[in-house]
């Protein structure tokens, strides 16, 4: 840590375009909570240990082998040089930062950059964007000194402070008590406080046997979200107006079909859509604020030809699906800061879960739907991800709930659809309730049901997609998966794999074997084994051999017995012999 008197204090000489410390954070929780990083995980942990580091004055740490094991999870056995993960991931950073630059980051005062090479990240600043906040004051144009007290120094006998000296330290000194102070009286009241919904009611005047319906209204409330139109323009009127349509539909957040007033604009759970003219003749600007800060948190300019073009509603879908599910950008911002409570809070964690299916996330989410549906909240996504996470219960043998069945799981999921007969999110986890149980017929019916209710959610058109492709229907389901991913600018790996095999099952191998390519950082024995199966098809039979080789070794239940997996997935007969055909002409030995 830096000597903190003005004495001792050594600063580093830099040059005059230096970015400053708090200028590069604050452009880092941009990139963060952009719609480009928006659905990778692994690309945010990356970027922010590889920044996070640096600025700590750690670049000498940043090696591939530290990498692998503080962001991926990697034992103190990994071999870079078998194991390409974080070559794999840093050169997917890098595209992400490129594209983000190139699009909704064109502005930035400061390009974050990971030279190739290296994963020490670099910074580049534009001049001409904010120079004094960005730039690092240089030593020699320091002329105010450092107001903080060195205890050390002072035990070690240095000469005492002038009296004006004195003066400014014993201010700072009744500051910081000061500030001591309100933080204990404010982790006091936060004790002692009221729940939620019982404040709300008590400023309101409502009698103290009606607050807990206020209370209950608290813990349910989700993120409002508006339109403000800047332009009446002809492009922009026709982009708001495919917004409202596409909002309607999302169940995350609590869509208000009229303008923003003033006064609403310091709700910290608020956000607005701003639709404008762009810089172009014809261009239209949409940017998502948060009304409470003015924050931008995503902005994406439309060409003309395409708001124009019949792709517009695949263009807003994308901007939806990246921005209002509880992956997306509202909820990441909310996350980030802090202010989660009741629902919000649960979808959040039900999110993490996802993404790294364990155990204890498994648990935790679960608990507070649980919690809530004790409450006797009556939101149908309470009982939705209840269903769900009850089902994923059942497969993996989690212990908690209790003895979780099937039948528990699809009456959480039939409560849900019965009481919000419009709920996608409802529709979607029945659906996948009866995919689950091997009803392929049912589980289609009911995607087919999500998908109707909101075609602007990209991930109920994969969900549909995927029903139908499970359910042997590939020439229908096979465009429905290709439009969820050709639509999106990130999505789960999970689409990709699931194209594969309905472009496999239709004999379309240059589309499979593209579909394959894009799981290449997702490390699960079955996106090996299609990767092996679409490098063999593709004549490429020393790469099969060796994601064959990674297959038996990262992956030896699935490398000995693949059948099995396949069978208890509920994979369609027909799609089954053929792929373990296919791993077998691939190299693959072991039962089939």
């Amino acid at each position: 840590m830096i000597g903190r008197s003005c004495r001792s204090r050594k600063v580093r000489r830099l040059p005059h375009n230096t970015p400053a410390a708090p200028a590069v954070r604050e452009t880092l929780e941009r990139i963060l909570t952009s719609e480009t990083f928006g659905r990778s995980e692994r690309a945010r942990n990356l970027l922010r240990y590889l920044v996070e580091q640096e600025q700590a004055g750690h670049a000498d740490r940043l090696k591939g082998f530290a990498i692998a094991v503080d962001v991926f999870g990697k034992d103190a056995d990994f071999d870079p040089s078998t194991d390409a993960v974080v070559r794999v991931q840093a050169g997917r950073l890098r595209e992400l930062l490129a594209h983000y630059y190139s699009t909704e980051g064109a502005a930035e005062p400061i390009r974050i950059t990971v030279p190739r090479g290296s994963y020490v990240p670099a910074y580049e600043v534009d001049p001409d964007r904010h120079p004094a906040a960005i730039l690092e004051t240089p030593v020699e144009e320091q002329t105010e000194p450092a107001h903080d007290i060195d205890l050390a120094l002072a035990a070690e006998g240095a000469s005492p402070p002038s009296g004006a000296q004195m003066m400014r330290q014993l201010k700072l000194f009744w500051g910081a008590m000061a500030v001591i102070i309100l933080m204990l009286g404010f982790l006091v009241y936060r004790i002692n406080e009221p729940a939620p919904g019982d404040q709300v009611s008590a400023a309101a005047g409502v009698p103290a046997e009606t607050s807990s319906i206020a209370g209950l209204a608290a813990l349910e409330a989700l993120p409002p979200v508006y339109i403000s139109q800047t332009s009446d323009a002809e492009g922009p009127t026709r982009v708001a107006s495919v917004l409202r349509t596409g909002l309607s539909g999302f169940d995350t957040v609590d869509f208000i079909g009229r303008d923003i007033a003033e006064s609403d604009r310091g709700n910290p759970l608020q956000f607005v859509f701003v639709v404008g003219a762009g810089l172009a003749e014809g261009d239209v600007l949409v940017e998502l604020q948060h009304s409470a800060s003015g924050k931008v948190l995503l902005s994406r300019v439309l060409p003309a030809a395409d708001v124009a073009a019949a792709k517009l509603d695949d263009t807003i879908a994308d901007i939806l699906s990246s921005t209002v599910p509880a992956s997306g950008t509202i909820y990441g911002h909310i996350d980030q800061l802090g202010i989660q409570t009741g629902l919000t809070a649960c979808l959040l964690l039900n999110d993490d879960y996802y993404l790294a299916e364990t155990e204890e996330k498994h648990a935790e989410a679960y608990r507070c739907f649980e919690k809530l549906a004790r409450d006797n909240a009556k939101s149908p996504l309470i009982y939705a991800e209840m269903a769900s996470l009850h089902m994923e219960a059942v497969r993996d043998g989690y212990r908690y709930p209790p003895a979780a069945t099937a039948d528990q799981a699809l009456a959480l999921g039939y409560r849900a659809v019965q009481m919000v007969a419009t709920s996608p999110y409802a529709h979607r986890s029945y659906g996948f309730l009866n995919q689950r149980i091997g009803n392929s017929e049912e589980a289609t019916r009911w995607m087919r049901k999500a998908y109707e209710l909101n075609t602007y959610d990209l991930s109920m058109a994969a969900a549909y997609g995927y029903a139908l492709i499970f359910s042997g229907n590939y020439r229908e389901g096979a465009p429905i998966m290709e439009r969820a991913v050709e639509a999106s600018s990130a999505h789960p790996s999970w689409w990709d794999y699931g194209l594969f095999l309905a472009r496999f099952m239709l004999d379309d191998m240059p589309r499979s074997e593209r579909a394959a390519e894009a799981l290449v950082t997702a490390k699960r024995g079955h996106y090996i084994a299609v990767r092996a199966i679409a490098a063999d098809c593709a004549g490429k039979p020393e790469l099969a051999k060796q994601l064959l080789d990674e297959l038996v070794a990262e992956f030896p239940e699935f490398a000995s017995n693949p059948r099995a997996f396949f069978v208890n997935g509920k994979y369609p007969p027909e799609m089954t012999d053929k792929l373990l055909e296919a791993l077998r002409h691939a190299g693959l030995g072991g039962p089939s």
